[in-house]
């Protein structure tokens, strides 16, 4: 039985540690809405409210930028994915702790692995993410300030 190929996501020759701005998108397997609620009106004053999955992912996001001397610029916890703007600056390569350079996938793995650690010990059954991730590489000012506005309206729309 022939496996279907699967779509090459990262850039080719792409190097993703290097100082730049990058819009990732991470999905919960199956689309499953585990991570937060939309609460209010539908449009302008709907909210987000956290699930206790969604506040254990709050956490491990807001630690990335100690642990790899990244920034987490944006992000939004939608019920089944999650939107961040992560920037690399020219320290954040110099002072990595993992192989002397910080990617997007080593951070990005290592905030799937511990958010889902501990959404396991929290009770949650089953696989947490889907495999892989979206990775835009943000070209200029004008492409950042479309990201941020569509993270900061996800939820509202």
């Amino acid at each position: 039985m022939k496996l279907p190929v699967r779509k090459k996501s990262r850039l080719e020759n792409y190097d993703y540690s290097q100082e730049g701005a990058y819009f990732i998108t991470i999905c919960v397997k199956d689309r499953k809405k585990i991570l937060s609620k939309i609460v209010g009106a539908i449009h302008e004053s709907a909210e987000i409210e956290l699930t206790q999955y969604g506040k254990i992912l709050d956490n491990h996001i807001n630690n990335l930028n100690a642990r790899f001397n990244i920034n987490v610029d944006k992000y939004v916890i939608m019920p089944d994915h999650i939107h961040l703007i992560i920037t690399i600056n020219e320290r954040a390569i110099r002072e990595s702790p993992l192989q002397r350079r910080p990617t997007i996938s080593k951070a990005i793995g290592f905030l799937k692995m511990n958010a889902s650690r501990d959404i396991h010990n929290a009770g949650y059954k089953g696989e947490i993410w889907q495999r892989s991730y979206y990775d835009h590489v943000i070209r200029n000012q004008n492409d950042y300030n479309e990201i941020w506005e569509y993270i900061d309206s996800n939820h509202k729309k």
